[in-house]
């Protein structure tokens, strides 16, 4: 053999050893693809192939100094470039579906959760995943449950055929297509049936989503016996608002307090909505023993009404005036002027982010405010300034007219929200003088003129000639309590805010330990377990409108109306954990309805009109240039 043969037949080897090198390297990325893992089997090709590609690249560039060509750094140049092109790409794509940016244009904001559905799902601690039996998946269903993911990874759904999997739909007790379910931990709940007609519901969702993840149930009581707004399905009642409460995880009852006159120990909040009837004295006296205790009240009270609950709300600073709250601005959308349109809300957790939504009150009373120390309040519905409103004094007059003498000028207060801080409730028992129990020979008790570390005053014995008020008057605003052994109880009905504590003096020749024990505060009607309750809550809360007809049936989810209700028990109930904000916005009905005359002129204009004038204008400058 000749050595220009011996030549020809080297170069020839190392032209099929250079393909041994893809074959290796495309065998071990198929086999680590396949085999799901890359162990030592699959990178002993892959490097094997690489080396023998890399010594062959390396060999045909000493060899004809292949690497220097212009043909061989022109295709390097354009290899790089695509591949840098590829990266680049892949780069955006990985960036965007991580770091995602989204600009939602449409008018209610459609495809951007409401603000209480993102504080939800992003406080989500656990995981919670959705079963939708559907076979057919919607894609705007999808794309909201997409949305709902991107926000917390613990949120998770899956679509289910309950005919391909019948397990899966035994184990929710499925009865029908298109049921939703949530399911968290061993917590399963439905949230609603969707069909062709109706779709997934980000309110529902949302709710059932707070509902099942939350482990602590309020209970809200409502008032019944004065002629308050029904809790049924009825015109004027409230049931949409009581759903809504069971919604948000609410456990809501009535309440009686002729037939029980204490509000119940386990009561979040209590609800006055809209009686026509006076409350009896001892139900005034009820509910402000619930407040003094740390309970939390909301009134509404409509125009033409008298429910006597005065001397409750003027310990607070509230004043219902009797006058009708008149708003001209709302004639044009067809409400009247009776119904004042309110879109300018206070500084405070129940409207903080209602902006410059709208709510409406139809028949409203304004509600003045007047300082009262150790009372917080923000007023939260203003109407608009006057001449757009005021306050109307002739309610008989046909046409409403400003009257100087009478009437005020807006804007108007039409609802309010209060606090009240509470002392503590809870003293340990250290400081405590022990009770001393004396014998008739002891004319004189001792340790008994010393009730200065007490929250609570003391009360009188019968042989205290002249009680004088010593001591620094506690800040607790609940009226002083007297024992039955007291023959004078003053201010039980003494409707002032700060009692002032009365102490014993030392000429009281009657032992204490024979009324009650000193600085024990057993004098106290309020039960273990209402004080065990006290303890607890810092602050008393109180919410007035001027209106109960905004919370009824067919009004209630009318604009920013059941935002107003639902946020307000939401903060009365003390859940400030909760986040408050506008509900989830529904899809708004769009349509455009024709006539027949006019879709017959829109179908002229568009296919008739407009060609012919095309044709004429063309034809005219062709005429023009010719």
């Amino acid at each position: 053999m000749t050595k220009k043969t011996k030549k020809i037949a080297k170069k020839q080897l190392w032209q099929y050893l250079f393909w041994l090198g893809p074959f290796l390297l495309i065998a071990g990325v198929t086999a680590g693809l396949v085999a799901g893992s890359w162990g030592l089997i699959p990178l002993a090709l892959i490097i094997s192939g690489t080396v023998i590609i890399i010594l062959w690249i390396v060999w045909q560039s000493q060899r004809n100094n292949w690497w220097g060509r212009r043909s061989t750094q022109a295709g390097t140049n354009a290899l790089i470039a695509t591949l840098s092109v590829i990266l680049i790409l892949g780069l955006i794509n990985f960036l965007g579906s991580r770091y995602h940016v989204r600009a939602d244009l449409t008018e209610t904001q459609l495809f951007t959760l409401a603000p209480q559905s993102q504080a939800i799902v992003r406080g989500l601690q656990q995981p919670v995943k959705l079963w939708i039996f559907s076979p057919n998946p919607n894609t705007q269903d999808r794309e909201l449950l997409e949305i709902y993911r991107r926000q917390n990874r613990n949120f998770e759904f899956e679509y289910v055929d309950p005919q391909a999997r019948p397990g899966i739909a035994e184990r929710f007790g499925v009865k029908d297509f298109g049921e939703v379910y949530l399911e968290s931990g061993n917590k399963r709940q439905l949230v609603q049936t969707i069909n062709e007609n109706e779709r997934l519901s980000e309110v529902r969702l949302t709710n059932r989503l707070q509902q099942i993840t939350s482990s602590t149930t309020a209970k809200v009581y409502l008032l019944q016996g004065h002629g308050e707004r029904p809790l049924n399905a009825v015109e004027g009642g409230m049931s949409q608002a009581v759903q809504a409460l069971t919604d948000r995880n609410f456990t809501t009852a009535p309440l009686n307090l002729v037939e029980s006159p204490k509000v119940p120990d386990d009561a979040a909040s209590v609800i006055v909505a809209g009686p026509k009837r006076g409350l009896f004295d001892a139900e005034v006296k009820a509910l402000q023993d619930y407040l003094n205790r740390g309970g939390n009240l909301l009134v509404m009270i409509d125009p033409a009404t008298d429910p006597k609950l005065t001397s409750l709300l003027q310990q607070w600073g509230v004043r219902l005036d009797n006058r009708l709250a008149v708003d001209v601005s709302g004639t044009g959308v067809g409400l009247g002027p009776a119904a004042p349109i309110i879109n300018e809300y206070g500084q405070h957790p129940i409207t903080k982010d209602f902006g410059n939504g709208i709510s409406f009150y139809r028949l409203a009373r304004p509600i003045e405010i007047t300082p009262v120390d150790g009372v917080q309040s923000t007023p939260l519905l203003r109407t608009k300034p006057y001449p757009n409103s005021w306050a109307e004094s002739d309610l008989q007059s046909e046409k409403l007219e400003f009257n100087a003498d009478k009437d005020l000028k807006g804007p108007l207060t039409l609802g309010v929200a209060l606090s009240r801080k509470l002392p503590a409730t809870n003293p340990t028992p250290a400081p405590l003088p022990t009770p001393t129990t004396q014998t008739p020979a002891s004319p004189t008790p001792t340790a008994a003129t010393t009730p200065a570390p007490l929250p609570t005053p003391t009360t009188q014995t019968p042989a205290s000639p002249t009680p004088t008020a010593a001591t620094t008057p506690a800040p607790l605003p609940t009226p002083t309590t007297q024992t039955q052994a007291s023959p004078t109880p003053t201010a039980a009905t003494t409707p002032a805010p700060l009692p002032t504590p009365t102490t014993q003096t030392q000429a009281s020749p009657t032992p204490i330990a024979a009324t009650t024990p000193t600085t024990q505060g057993q004098a106290s009607p309020i039960p273990a377990t209402a004080e065990k309750s006290a303890t607890v809550a810092k602050e008393s809360r109180l919410v007035v409108v001027g209106n109960s007809d905004f919370a009824s049936n067919g009004l209630f989810e009318q604009q920013l109306n059941g935002d107003v209700f639902l946020n307000s028990v939401t903060w009365l109930s003390q859940q400030d954990q909760q986040p408050l904000s506008i509900r989830p916005k529904e899809v708004k009905n769009r349509r455009l309805n024709l006539s027949g005359i006019q879709a017959s002129f829109l179908a002229l204009t568009s296919l008739l009109f407009l060609p012919v004038i095309g044709f004429l204008a063309a034809g005219l400058v062709w005429w023009r240039r010719r």
